[in-house]
């Protein structure tokens, strides 16, 4: 357990020192007009958005520059980024803490624990004439009262590196996480759940689509475990109404304890995009997706054919439609059959009005079975609407829900097992001073099953965890690099 935390650990600080050295390398190619003033040791607002400073106008907003991201790739939409004025980067501290009802794993248990996290946080941004780089990560430790939990550590981290030449792009994007349990639902709507300083000063996250990372939908799926995903993307234009894109993954999840299903998943996108008008594009794409589980005989290879329709109004809506049919083919023969034919889908939508903010994100297609079963039919869905409700105060709420059936394998003795899980939630937040927020909420997890799910010698078929989430972040003022 020491030497793999310790590698864990090890691996995030090599790729943090590995960005920064790209930061830096990024930062002395530009270096070379030195005719214009640059500012030392001190720090500036990048952005200036309007929450950073809550004695400032609440109702300006910045201008934001279009999502030029293909409709086909791996990405999701957004609706729009504002304009870099300065690179910089910027440290942060988060206290959270996390009060829950009884876990499914403890068997005889009554009444409720507390678990406290306490995060460091740094937010790197970096743009060039042609290239930009974003990096956001968290890591601390957690003390649990939760005998089943105990005390540990964790991390996140989240990596963009984009170039832009002419008619091409070119992004790298990585996704990391070392979490004492499933990120699906952690945290929901608080600054925990995602890595950086969260706010307005969080450079842009990876964003990349459910189907090009590990699933973690099924919340028994118990214990620590670390999971990271590494994609590059290339797009080139061939003029301004038609491009293609393709895309390769890479990814991992890992347990700690036995009794979970460990799984490597490699993938591979190809698409084309034509714009209809400068609002609406249509476009089709080809995704080949391989899961393997070491240890485990099975093997799946599952092909997607889909056609896609977007639209996009800057800072106002972001909309992304895919369907088509999804072939998917077993090494061991489940059953008698040896393939499985069947529909894909998935949608994501932005969309701000006034104070509001609607966000939600749908897929349907195979996946990797989320640590319990070797493979499954899901559909996932999230979504979550923030509202600023004052001067000072913004609320939100979140959703989601998650449907994994399994495909039939008899190796675990699960056969056509399904899960449905859900998490509910909401909760306020409001500034304290310039560099501070604070922040409270409640989420339920909810999970239900066709057959009994056994742990720590309790067998049941549902549960229900209610959790109740107050958290403070401080951030300091960025830190200008050029």
């Amino acid at each position: 357990m020491r030497r793999l935390r310790k590698l864990v650990i090890t691996t995030v600080g090599g790729i943090g020192l590995l960005s920064i050295g790209a930061a830096a390398f990024a930062q002395d190619q530009q270096s070379d007009d030195t005719s214009k003033p640059r500012p030392a040791a001190r720090v500036y607002p990048p952005l200036g958005y309007p929450d950073q400073d809550p004695s400032g106008d609440q109702d300006s907003t910045p201008p934001l520059q279009p999502d030029t991201r293909p409709l086909t790739g791996v990405q999701n939409p957004t609706l729009g980024s504002p304009e870099v004025r300065h690179s910089y980067w910027v440290p942060g501290f988060r206290y959270s803490n996390i009060i829950r009802s009884t876990a499914l794993n403890q068997a005889n248990a009554v009444g409720w624990n507390s678990t406290s996290y306490i995060t460091g946080n740094v937010s790197l941004l970096q743009s060039g004439r042609n290239s930009q780089l974003s990096v956001n990560y968290s890591g601390g430790g957690y003390i649990s009262t939760d005998s089943s939990q105990g005390n540990g550590s964790f991390q996140q981290l989240g990596l963009v590196q984009a170039f832009k030449w002419q008619r091409w792009q070119l992004t790298l994007l990585d996704q990391f996480s070392y979490l004492p349990e499933t990120p699906f639902g952690f945290g929901a709507g608080s600054g925990i759940s995602i890595p950086g300083v969260g706010g307005s000063l969080n450079p842009p996250l990876p964003g990349v689509q459910n189907n090009y990372q590990p699933n973690q939908s099924i919340f028994t799926s118990v214990g620590a475990r670390y999971s990271n995903s590494f994609t590059t993307q290339a797009v080139y234009a061939f003029g301004p109404r038609s491009s293609i894109n393709v895309a390769g993954s890479y990814g991992i999840l890992r347990f700690l304890e036995t009794g979970n299903v460990n799984n490597d998943d490699t993938i591979f996108n190809g698409g084309y995009n034509y714009a209809l008008t400068k609002k609406d594009t249509i476009g089709v794409l080809y995704r080949f997706s391989a899961f393997r589980f070491p240890g485990n005989p099975q093997a799946l290879n599952d092909h997607t054919v889909q056609a896609a329709y977007g639209r996009k109004i800057t800072g106002r809506l972001a909309l992304q439609l895919f369907g088509g049919p999804e072939l998917t083919t077993f090494r061991v023969p489940i059953g008698s059959e040896t393939r499985l034919v069947s529909g894909s889908g998935g949608a994501t939508l932005n969309y701000a009005w006034g104070q509001n903010n609607l966000s939600l994100t749908y897929t349907r297609g195979l996946s990797n079975g989320s640590g319990i079963q070797i493979g499954s039919s899901a559909d996932q869905v999230q979504t979550g609407l923030s509202r600023r409700l004052s001067r000072y105060w913004q609320g939100h709420i979140n959703f989601g829900y998650a449907r994994n059936e399994d495909l039939g394998n008899s190796v675990l003795s699960q056969n056509s097992q399904t899960y449905n899980s859900y998490y509910v939630g909401g909760g306020l937040g409001r500034p304290l001073g310039r560099d501070a927020n604070f922040s409270f909420g409640y989420t339920s997890q909810i999970q239900g099953s066709n057959q009994a799910v056994c742990a720590a010698g309790t067998c049941n078929t549902s549960y229900v965890q209610h959790q109740i989430i107050l958290e403070f972040s401080w951030y300091g003022r960025p830190f200008v690099l050029r």
